[in-house]
């Protein structure tokens, strides 16, 4: 089992700043790639960013050049720098790790929340 810590999320005016942290525990050795998703209130959750153990980064278009996905594999820990904030960035946002496989397994920490206000 992994078991995944998110911090770091907060209420914050509209182009302010935040950065959430994801410290992983227990069979690290398992994680493949790690990522935040979002879920808005009435939506469904999103994926908003993924880095590899490599670092290669994917993120999704509503976040690119505001956000940046990041990994310390030496402290077992994924960052998320999120600048120039908008209201619609407002969700609880939740920590995936991935495992190796076959079988493939997805790991969830328990959600930090963001809020953004106008």
């Amino acid at each position: 089992q992994v078991q995944l810590v998110e911090s770091g999320g907060g209420l914050v005016q509209a182009g302010g700043s935040l950065r959430l942290s994801c410290a992983a525990s227990g069979r690290i050795f398992r994680i493949n790639d790690m990522s935040w998703y979002c879920q808005a209130p009435g939506k469904q959750r999103e994926l908003v960013a993924t880095i590899t153990p490599g670092g290669t980064t994917t993120y999704a278009d509503s976040v690119k050049g505001r956000f940046t996905i990041s990994r310390d594999n030496a402290k077992n820990t994924v960052y998320l720098q999120m600048v120039s904030l908008k209201p619609e960035d407002t969700a609880v946002y939740y920590c995936n790790a991935r495992s190796w496989g076959p079988p493939i397994y997805d790991y969830w920490g328990q959600g930090t929340q963001v809020t953004v206000s106008s």
